[in-house]
Protein backbone atom coordinates (compact mmCIF):
# COMPACT_ATOMS: atom_id res chain seq x y z
CA UNK A 1 0.00 0.00 0.00
CA UNK A 2 0.96 3.57 -1.09
CA UNK A 3 0.14 5.54 1.79
CA UNK A 4 0.36 5.12 5.69
CA UNK A 5 -0.92 7.35 8.49
CA UNK A 6 0.20 7.37 12.28
CA UNK A 7 -2.28 6.03 14.70
CA UNK A 8 -2.51 7.60 18.21
CA UNK A 9 -0.18 5.19 19.76
CA UNK A 10 2.47 6.05 17.23
CA UNK A 11 1.21 2.54 15.29
CA UNK A 12 1.64 3.22 11.11
CA UNK A 13 -1.59 2.06 9.34
CA UNK A 14 -1.13 1.31 5.60
CA UNK A 15 -3.70 2.30 3.33
CA UNK A 16 -5.43 2.86 -0.58
CA UNK A 17 -8.11 5.34 -1.16
CA UNK A 18 -10.43 4.59 -4.56
CA UNK A 19 -11.75 7.39 -5.80
CA UNK A 20 -12.59 10.94 -4.99
CA UNK A 21 -16.10 11.26 -3.86
CA UNK A 22 -17.60 11.39 -0.37
CA UNK A 23 -15.05 9.05 1.91
CA UNK A 24 -16.32 5.37 2.81
CA UNK A 25 -13.62 3.25 5.27
CA UNK A 26 -13.99 -0.09 4.59
CA UNK A 27 -13.01 -2.39 7.38
CA UNK A 28 -11.93 -6.10 6.78
CA UNK A 29 -12.82 -8.91 9.05
CA UNK A 30 -10.16 -12.20 10.20
CA UNK A 31 -7.37 -12.89 8.24
CA UNK A 32 -8.06 -10.02 5.85
CA UNK A 33 -5.84 -7.06 4.67
CA UNK A 34 -6.65 -4.42 2.69
CA UNK A 35 -6.04 -6.17 -0.35
CA UNK A 36 -8.92 -8.29 0.08
CA UNK A 37 -11.44 -5.58 0.16
CA UNK A 38 -9.65 -3.71 -3.04
CA UNK A 39 -12.44 -4.94 -5.50
CA UNK A 40 -15.51 -3.91 -3.65
CA UNK A 41 -13.44 -0.51 -3.26
CA UNK A 42 -12.83 -0.36 -7.04
CA UNK A 43 -16.43 -0.57 -7.59
CA UNK A 44 -17.14 1.92 -5.57
CA UNK A 45 -14.79 4.34 -6.59
CA UNK A 46 -16.69 6.17 -9.05
CA UNK A 47 -19.33 7.60 -6.76
CA UNK A 48 -17.53 7.38 -3.46
CA UNK A 49 -13.40 7.79 -2.02
CA UNK A 50 -12.96 3.84 -0.96
CA UNK A 51 -10.31 3.91 1.70
CA UNK A 52 -9.24 0.21 2.15
CA UNK A 53 -6.47 -0.52 4.89
CA UNK A 54 -4.55 -2.91 6.43
CA UNK A 55 -5.77 -3.41 10.04
CA UNK A 56 -2.65 -3.43 12.76
CA UNK A 57 -0.94 -6.84 12.82
CA UNK A 58 -1.19 -7.52 9.12
CA UNK A 59 0.14 -6.34 6.00
CA UNK A 60 2.16 -3.32 5.73
CA UNK A 61 0.84 -1.48 8.70
CA UNK A 62 2.19 -2.08 12.05
CA UNK A 63 1.43 -3.46 14.99
CA UNK A 64 1.81 -2.22 19.14
CA UNK A 65 1.62 -4.01 22.34
CA UNK A 66 -0.63 -4.12 24.52
CA UNK A 67 -3.61 -4.85 22.06
CA UNK A 68 -6.77 -3.36 23.29
CA UNK A 69 -10.02 -3.03 20.81
CA UNK A 70 -9.86 0.73 21.34
CA UNK A 71 -6.54 0.75 19.38
CA UNK A 72 -8.29 -0.48 16.26
CA UNK A 73 -10.79 2.50 16.63
CA UNK A 74 -8.03 5.20 17.25
CA UNK A 75 -7.04 3.45 13.67
CA UNK A 76 -9.87 4.12 11.92
CA UNK A 77 -9.86 7.51 13.52
CA UNK A 78 -6.60 8.18 11.65
CA UNK A 79 -7.95 7.29 8.51
CA UNK A 80 -11.07 9.47 8.65
CA UNK A 81 -8.60 12.26 9.56
CA UNK A 82 -6.73 11.37 6.71
CA UNK A 83 -8.98 11.50 4.57
CA UNK A 84 -10.32 14.96 5.45
CA UNK A 85 -12.78 14.42 8.19
CA UNK A 86 -16.10 12.25 8.37
CA UNK A 87 -16.69 9.08 6.96
CA UNK A 88 -19.11 6.30 6.29
CA UNK A 89 -18.03 2.70 7.76
CA UNK A 90 -18.52 -0.43 6.32
CA UNK A 91 -17.70 -3.72 7.76
CA UNK A 92 -17.53 -7.72 6.68
CA UNK A 93 -17.71 -10.38 9.19
CA UNK A 94 -16.08 -9.49 12.05
CA UNK A 95 -14.86 -6.22 10.69
CA UNK A 96 -18.53 -5.05 11.47
CA UNK A 97 -18.10 -5.47 15.19
CA UNK A 98 -15.70 -3.38 14.79
CA UNK A 99 -17.26 -1.22 12.41
CA UNK A 100 -20.17 -0.27 14.77
CA UNK A 101 -17.83 -0.01 17.81
CA UNK A 102 -16.03 2.89 15.90
CA UNK A 103 -19.73 4.39 15.21
CA UNK A 104 -20.59 4.03 19.02
CA UNK A 105 -17.45 5.54 20.36
CA UNK A 106 -18.47 9.19 18.70
CA UNK A 107 -16.00 9.16 15.76
CA UNK A 108 -17.33 11.47 12.89
CA UNK A 109 -19.04 8.68 11.21
CA UNK A 110 -21.98 9.83 8.93
CA UNK A 111 -23.59 6.15 8.28
CA UNK A 112 -22.35 2.05 8.92
CA UNK A 113 -23.22 -0.43 6.95
CA UNK A 114 -22.28 -4.26 7.81
CA UNK A 115 -22.25 -7.35 6.17
CA UNK A 116 -22.93 -10.83 8.22
CA UNK A 117 -21.38 -9.95 11.77
CA UNK A 118 -21.73 -13.12 13.35
CA UNK A 119 -22.62 -12.31 16.77
CA UNK A 120 -24.25 -15.29 18.39
CA UNK A 121 -28.32 -15.58 18.14
CA UNK A 122 -29.03 -18.00 21.17
CA UNK A 123 -27.23 -20.10 24.16
CA UNK A 124 -25.33 -22.66 22.21
CA UNK A 125 -23.78 -20.39 19.95
CA UNK A 126 -22.65 -18.03 22.63
CA UNK A 127 -21.49 -21.19 24.49
CA UNK A 128 -19.24 -21.87 21.21
CA UNK A 129 -17.93 -18.37 20.93
CA UNK A 130 -16.89 -18.92 25.05
CA UNK A 131 -15.18 -21.55 24.33
CA UNK A 132 -13.47 -20.39 20.82
CA UNK A 133 -12.35 -17.58 22.72
CA UNK A 134 -10.36 -20.19 25.39
CA UNK A 135 -9.37 -21.93 23.14
CA UNK A 136 -7.68 -19.53 21.05
CA UNK A 137 -5.78 -17.48 23.94
CA UNK A 138 -4.52 -20.89 24.59
CA UNK A 139 -3.13 -21.47 21.63
CA UNK A 140 -1.71 -18.38 21.00
CA UNK A 141 -0.19 -18.02 24.26
CA UNK A 142 2.10 -21.28 23.28
CA UNK A 143 2.96 -19.56 20.02
CA UNK A 144 0.73 -21.95 17.93
CA UNK A 145 0.01 -20.37 14.90
CA UNK A 146 -1.13 -22.75 12.65
CA UNK A 147 -3.54 -24.41 15.31
CA UNK A 148 -5.21 -21.27 15.96
CA UNK A 149 -5.83 -20.67 12.49
CA UNK A 150 -7.36 -24.12 11.95
CA UNK A 151 -9.36 -23.36 15.18
CA UNK A 152 -10.49 -20.22 13.59
CA UNK A 153 -11.09 -21.83 10.16
CA UNK A 154 -13.13 -24.42 12.26
CA UNK A 155 -15.62 -21.76 13.75
CA UNK A 156 -16.40 -20.81 10.80
CA UNK A 157 -17.38 -24.34 9.11
CA UNK A 158 -15.03 -25.21 6.62
CA UNK A 159 -14.50 -29.09 6.62
CA UNK A 160 -11.13 -30.66 7.81
CA UNK A 161 -10.62 -31.52 4.08
CA UNK A 162 -10.55 -28.46 3.15
CA UNK A 163 -8.82 -26.77 5.89
CA UNK A 164 -6.24 -29.52 4.91
CA UNK A 165 -5.96 -28.57 1.69
CA UNK A 166 -5.56 -24.75 3.17
CA UNK A 167 -2.48 -26.14 5.29
CA UNK A 168 -0.86 -27.43 2.08
CA UNK A 169 -1.63 -24.37 0.08
CA UNK A 170 0.87 -20.93 -0.99
CA UNK A 171 -1.85 -19.03 1.19
CA UNK A 172 -1.17 -20.83 4.59
CA UNK A 173 2.31 -18.89 5.44
CA UNK A 174 0.32 -15.10 5.08
CA UNK A 175 -2.38 -16.81 7.49
CA UNK A 176 0.07 -18.06 9.82
CA UNK A 177 1.85 -15.01 9.75
CA UNK A 178 -1.54 -12.89 10.90
CA UNK A 179 -2.81 -15.60 13.16
CA UNK A 180 -2.21 -13.32 16.39
CA UNK A 181 -4.96 -10.89 14.74
CA UNK A 182 -7.04 -13.71 15.44
CA UNK A 183 -7.29 -12.23 19.08
CA UNK A 184 -8.14 -8.74 17.87
CA UNK A 185 -10.99 -10.12 16.34
CA UNK A 186 -12.15 -12.05 18.87
CA UNK A 187 -12.09 -9.08 20.91
CA UNK A 188 -13.71 -7.16 18.62
CA UNK A 189 -16.82 -9.56 18.56
CA UNK A 190 -17.26 -8.26 22.06
CA UNK A 191 -17.82 -11.77 23.64
CA UNK A 192 -20.11 -12.78 20.78
CA UNK A 193 -23.27 -11.31 21.49
CA UNK A 194 -25.61 -8.79 19.60
CA UNK A 195 -24.70 -5.71 21.84
CA UNK A 196 -27.96 -4.33 21.56
CA UNK A 197 -27.36 -1.23 24.11
CA UNK A 198 -24.58 -0.17 22.12
CA UNK A 199 -26.69 -0.07 18.69
CA UNK A 200 -29.63 1.15 20.47
CA UNK A 201 -27.50 4.23 21.47
CA UNK A 202 -26.53 4.75 17.57
CA UNK A 203 -27.62 7.86 15.99
CA UNK A 204 -26.75 7.08 12.54
CA UNK A 205 -28.08 5.41 9.68
CA UNK A 206 -27.11 2.01 10.17
CA UNK A 207 -27.24 -0.76 7.22
CA UNK A 208 -27.48 -4.66 8.13
CA UNK A 209 -27.12 -6.97 4.85
CA UNK A 210 -26.51 -10.67 4.71
CA UNK A 211 -26.45 -13.32 1.76
CA UNK A 212 -29.61 -15.08 1.01
CA UNK A 213 -27.94 -18.50 0.63
CA UNK A 214 -26.14 -17.92 3.93
CA UNK A 215 -27.07 -20.13 6.66
CA UNK A 216 -30.19 -19.06 8.53
CA UNK A 217 -28.35 -17.73 11.86
CA UNK A 218 -26.84 -15.17 9.83
CA UNK A 219 -29.33 -13.65 8.64
CA UNK A 220 -31.05 -14.04 11.51
CA UNK A 221 -27.92 -12.14 13.34
CA UNK A 222 -28.09 -9.15 10.50
CA UNK A 223 -31.62 -8.54 10.94
CA UNK A 224 -31.29 -8.83 15.05
CA UNK A 225 -28.73 -5.57 14.07
CA UNK A 226 -30.54 -3.98 11.94
CA UNK A 227 -33.75 -4.33 14.50
CA UNK A 228 -31.53 -3.05 17.75
CA UNK A 229 -30.63 0.12 16.29
CA UNK A 230 -32.95 2.81 15.98
CA UNK A 231 -32.15 4.18 12.35
CA UNK A 232 -31.64 0.37 11.27
CA UNK A 233 -32.47 -1.33 7.69
CA UNK A 234 -31.76 -4.74 6.62
CA UNK A 235 -31.47 -6.48 3.01
CA UNK A 236 -30.80 -9.87 1.83
CA UNK A 237 -29.06 -10.35 -1.24
CA UNK A 238 -30.10 -13.04 -3.78
CA UNK A 239 -27.44 -16.36 -4.22
CA UNK A 240 -25.01 -14.17 -2.15
CA UNK A 241 -23.02 -16.35 0.65
CA UNK A 242 -20.30 -14.89 3.15
CA UNK A 243 -17.85 -14.46 0.51
CA UNK A 244 -20.35 -11.95 -0.98
CA UNK A 245 -19.69 -10.49 -4.39
CA UNK A 246 -18.92 -6.86 -4.80
CA UNK A 247 -20.55 -6.72 -7.79
CA UNK A 248 -23.59 -7.70 -6.28
CA UNK A 249 -22.89 -5.90 -3.01
CA UNK A 250 -21.29 -2.65 -4.35
CA UNK A 251 -24.95 -1.18 -5.75
CA UNK A 252 -26.56 -1.76 -1.89
CA UNK A 253 -24.11 0.22 -0.74
CA UNK A 254 -23.69 3.18 -2.92
CA UNK A 255 -27.46 3.41 -2.40
CA UNK A 256 -27.65 3.40 1.08
CA UNK A 257 -24.62 5.83 1.27
CA UNK A 258 -25.88 7.84 -1.30
CA UNK A 259 -29.42 8.23 0.35
CA UNK A 260 -27.69 8.86 3.48
CA UNK A 261 -24.40 10.98 2.83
Amino acid sequence: MDKKTISRDGTPIAYERYGDGPTVVLVGGAMCTGATLAPLAEALSDRFGAVTYDRRGRGDSGDTSPFAVAREIEDIAALIDASGGGAALYGISSGGALALAATASGLPVREVAVYETPFAVDEEAGRQRAEYTERLTELLGQDRRGDAVELFLSLVGTPPEMIAGVRMSHAWPGMEAIARTLAYDDAAMGGGRVPRERLAALSVPLLSVAGDASPAWMREAARTIAEAAPNGSYRTLAGQTHMVDPQVLAPVLAEFFGTNG
